[in-house]
């Protein structure tokens, strides 16, 4: 079980005199929950997404976002903790945030000729596991701590032994066959280059497929709906319908619309206005929004403060 809390979040743009985005967010997303998080364009969506998933384009200047674990999430990975642990992610950078379980699917996913879908995600499996291994080493001291953090990783997908890592060619094989059975993907999609030449609703299948071979404890779903016909829509939906059920993910959907929400059914609704939450419920409010229209959202909310 685990929970990713925002308190009274703020945020602005990383820059001089730098635009303020978030105006006080607060939410909870737990363990095998679904969540919506619907707005208009610009009301700060995504900059919430990225700022959980450690973006550098964002400061943080008040309030906090924390991780909260039970120490059952991490008996089955072989790392053996004594009580229930709390991360403060804004203490940590965006590889240490994933390695803790938060995996952010973009809205607009970066095409790499040359890296084939497989090496890609056996690569990033590993590197998760090592780095969560490390978290729950004991301190060995801030230089070595440092030495570490210059270092990065030792490989690429494109170097190294092909058994190199925890996870290795033919374990690897056999889980990904697993995550694309599961998915109903085709096997031939993993010898692709990353993204390249997919089409849109290909490009966001593979990020359910990522986060299905990842298992995050909280994964953030930027837009995965948008672009896609209604076939693809639907897979991609029975996607992250599987990551709650087969998985136990948290699921935070950002989202415009409420056609994806005919899929994947989440279980809260938050609405985003102008850098806060200012409206939430259940799968009924999103059907409201639908009928309504933002500015209903707009006029209810400032008409009632």
């Amino acid at each position: 079980m685990a929970t990713l809390e925002l308190n009274n979040l703020h945020a602005e743009v990383a820059e001089d005199g730098g635009e303020t985005i978030l105006r006080g967010v607060d939410l909870e997303v737990s363990s095998g929950e679904i969540h919506a998080l619907m707005g208009p364009n610009g009301s700060g969506k995504s900059t919430t997404a990225k700022i959980i998933a450690g973006h550098p384009s964002y400061e943080v200047t008040d309030g906090e976002v924390l991780l909260h674990l039970d120490k059952d999430e991490f008996e089955t990975d072989g790392v053996e903790i004594d009580d229930d642990l709390t991360w403060d992610l804004l203490d940590l950078e965006p590889n240490e945030r994933a390695a803790l379980g938060i995996f952010l699917a973009f809205q607009y996913p970066a095409e790499i000729e040359g890296v084939t879908m497989v090496n890609f995600l056996r690569t990033a499996l590993n590197a998760k596991l090592e780095e969560r291994e490390e978290l729950f080493e004991d301190d060995e001291g801030e230089a070595d701590a440092e030495e570490e953090d210059d270092a990065g990783y030792d490989t690429s997908p494109m170097e190294g032994d092909v058994d190199e890592g925890e996870v290795g060619v033919a374990e690897f094989q056999q889980l990904l066959q697993e995550k694309m059975e599961l998915l109903d993907m085709d096997e031939k999609f993993a010898q692709r280059y990353l993204n390249a030449g997919f089409s849109g609703g290909e490009k966001k299948q593979n990020e359910v497929l990522q986060a299905a071979i990842l298992e995050p404890s909280v994964a953030v779903l930027d837009e995965i709906d948008s672009g896609l016909d209604i076939d693809r829509l639907q897979d991609v939906a029975n996607g992250i319908n599987a990551l709650r059920e087969e998985v136990g993910t948290g699921v935070l959907q950002i989202t415009h619309y409420q056609r994806i929400l005919d899929y994947v059914e989440p279980d809260y609704v938050h609405i985003m206005l102008d850098g806060e939450i200012v409206k939430e419920g259940d799968a009924d409010l999103a059907k409201q929004l639908e009928e309504k229209g933002y500015d209903w959202v707009r006029e209810d909310v400032y008409e009632t403060a």
